[in-house]
Parts: C-alpha cells; structure tokens; sequence
C-alpha cells in the first residue's frame, strides 16, 4: 500500500478499536442488567454519555468546516475574463436557480441568461452547470 494511506488506515483502526472497546463495555452493562445488579445502572449512563460524547466528538470532527471570511479571486475573475453579468449569472447559479429563475431575478430574457452560461463555459472550460460552479470554487471565485 502506498504511504497516502497510511494515516487513514491507522485513524480507522484507532477509531475501530476505541468502538470495539466501547461495544464490549456496552455488552457487559447489558448482561450485568440483565441480571440486575444496581451500579450496571449507573455504569450504563456512563456509557450512554461516553458514547453520546465521542459522537459528538466525530460530527465536530468529520464535518466540513465554512470558511470565515470569503474574498473573490478578482484576479482569477480579471484574468477568465468574467463579467460583472457574467458573475451574477455564476452566483445565481451556484444557489440552484434554474435558467427562468436567474432571467426573474435579473429582469433578463432566459435567451440571455443561456448566452452567459455558454460564455461562463467557455471561459473556466467547463461542459456543464455543476463543471462550471466546482472549477469556479477552486478557483476562488464562487464561495
């Protein structure tokens, strides 16, 4: 295996390790429940808050972080030579809006709408809307 894989495989058998750990204490409370000792019960919710802990530990931990503060590529922009419209027409469609959409919002025809994108996808040589949007996030153009 090559050495790019090496952190995450020592991270999965970490966290593997750790939840083999802690479903063996979880089997042991229930079987100690099972036979109605009093302290399982306070064992359990010890368990129950380490469980609820290190899952909350692993959202915070697993999920993508925002950016604090966002500042466009206007060099990027400058250089691909995207127009202001042009821009509008990029962050309306980075929102979701469809092409009747974006024409409502910018008081434009949805012919001239359709002539922006064709130029957006020439200009950051993308073939279709999503193309469009993930070059024009590398890019530091789109947030």
């Amino acid at each position: 295996m090559g050495s790019s894989y090496r952190p995450l495989i020592r991270h999965a058998l970490l966290y593997g390790g750790v939840l083999a750990i802690l479903a063996l204490a979880a089997a042991l409370i229930d079987f100690r429940l099972t036979l109605g000792g009093g302290p399982a019960r306070l064992s359990g919710l010890m368990l129950a808050l380490l469980f609820s802990g290190l899952g909350i530990w692993l959202g915070l931990r697993l999920s993508p972080r925002r950016r604090e503060a966002f500042e466009r590529n206007a060099a990027g922009i400058a250089a691909l030579g995207i127009s202001a419209r042009e821009l509008e027409v990029l962050d309306r469609l980075a929102e979701g809006a469809s092409t009747k959409v974006i024409a409502r919002q910018l008081a434009i025809s949805p012919n001239t709408v359709k002539t922006h994108l064709a130029r957006l996808f020439e200009k950051l040589e993308a073939t279709n809307r999503t193309q469009a949007i993930a070059k024009a996030r590398a890019l530091d153009i789109l947030p």
